[in-house]
């Protein structure tokens, strides 16, 4: 049974950091790019990072750009998210998402929620001033 269990979200201040991570079972988890999302309340949920299946290929939402940092570890089946430098804007509940899709034509399109077919439960983020 394909799994995605997210981990790490936590309330901090503005300018802290947080590590986040999403274990993975029951697919071949080489062979699927995966991207975080996070959704505020009220509002769309978005992409802010993606990474291919060889962990080359990154791209982030431009507000993260510079502070978010997408990793994976392939050996274990884990994906990460590094986030520094936290803004109140930032606050969300965090989603580890999966895609069997391998054609990107363009970066943009690995933040697309529509390419993703597996989600996990989510990780609550609060970023205070």
């Amino acid at each position: 049974q394909l799994q995605l269990v997210e981990s790490g979200g936590d309330s901090v201040q503005s300018g802290g950091s947080l590590s986040l991570s999403c274990v993975v079972s029951g697919f071949t988890y080489t062979t699927y790019y995966m991207a975080w999302f996070r959704q505020a309340p009220g509002k769309e949920r978005e992409g802010v990072g993606a990474i291919s299946d060889d962990g080359v290929r990154t791209t982030y939402k431009d507000s993260v750009k510079g502070r978010f940092t997408i990793s994976r570890d392939n050996a274990n089946n884990m994906l990460f998210l590094q986030m520094n430098n936290l803004k109140p804007e930032d606050t969300g509940m965090y989603y580890c998402a999966a895609t069997s899709s391998q054609y990107f034509r363009h970066d943009r399109e690995m933040l697309e929620r529509v390419r993703y077919n597996y989600w996990g439960q989510g990780t609550q983020v609060i970023v205070s001033s």
